[in-house]
């Protein structure tokens, strides 16, 4: 029963993961920028939901309201004002400016909130359901459910709007999309801001599931970064298979040789991956054009 159980921890978990990771990968997919600064975001998002929650009452739920609108003006201006201006070597620039913004986001965060360890506390993120011998947690039932409505509504975005037409011509060919009258800026904009709201999103779960401060985020971005780089960079479809795949991986490993080996699990994976197919389980090989 340990192993369905840690099967069980791992696809609720994974959905959490999913989520985080999506903003990511579809930053790259469409702008082919790893945006660094992921990790911190989902932090902030977190931090953003223990101030609401904690000290003005407000349920962590209800704070997405008020959050994901801030994280994606945040994600719109970052585009805006740091990113659009590159002209050359933008993959290289752009990894650097997105560094810089998180070592700017984490250094206000320690600033404003120490390094003292905290967590969004509500009356269901301690509660849980029984099934004989099995346990499933509240709170990680409500972020896989809340996982799951958000990247369907991805999904909707991307393959039913005239938005998701157009980001999906930028995807594929820059040059062309620009020629037939796309605003590649805007889309690129938009699809950042998407993608740090996702990350509030993500932040206001990932506080309610663990304690956090300001440094969690360089434990988070590498473990976003082998979700997105095993699912294939721009794939939000296998970047969710792969959170699955890697969670249920993990807890596995966790409960039926050690904890320790649970987490490094995680990372020989993903060697193996980079040696036999290092455009990842979900990605082509395939050139975006210009």
């Amino acid at each position: 029963m340990l192993v369905v159980q840690g099967i069980i921890d791992g696809i609720l978990a994974g959905g959490l993961y999913a989520l985080m990771g999506s903003g990511l990968t579809l930053v790259f997919g469409v702008m082919e920028v790893i945006n660094f600064a992921q990790g911190i975001i989902v932090i902030l998002g977190a931090y953003l939901t223990y101030v609401f929650a904690t000290h003005i009452g407000v349920d962590p739920f209800v704070t997405l309201l008020i959050t994901i609108p801030i994280m994606f003006a945040l994600g719109y201006g970052v585009y805006m004002l740091l990113l659009r201006p590159i002209k050359r070597d933008r993959v290289i620039m752009s990894l650097l400016v997105m560094y810089a913004v998180a070592v700017v986001i984490e250094g206000c965060l320690d600033l404003v909130f120490g390094g003292t360890l905290v967590q969004v506390s509500t009356p269901y993120a301690t509660s849980s359901i029984h099934v004989g011998s099995l346990v499933f947690p509240d709170i990680y039932l409500m972020a896989f459910g809340l996982s799951a409505v958000l990247l369907g509504v991805l999904y909707v975005i991307l393959y039913r709007t005239k938005f998701g037409r157009s980001l999906r011509a930028t995807t594929q060919n820059t040059t062309a999309a620009k020629l037939v009258g796309i605003d590649v800026d805007r889309v690129s904009a938009t699809t950042l801001g998407i993608g740090v709201g996702l990350g509030a999103a993500g932040g206001m779960l990932y506080g309610m599931t663990a304690s956090f401060n300001a440094a969690s985020s360089y434990d988070l971005i590498s473990r976003l970064l082998v979700i997105v780089i095993l699912g294939g960079f721009g794939s939000v479809w296998g970047a969710m298979a792969a959170a699955i795949i890697m969670l249920v991986i993990e807890d596995v490993i966790s409960v039926v040789w050690s904890p320790v080996w649970g987490q490094t699990i995680f990372y020989l994976v993903l060697a193996a991956v980079l040696l036999f197919r290092p455009q990842g389980l979900f990605g082509r090989r395939m050139a975006r054009a210009q």
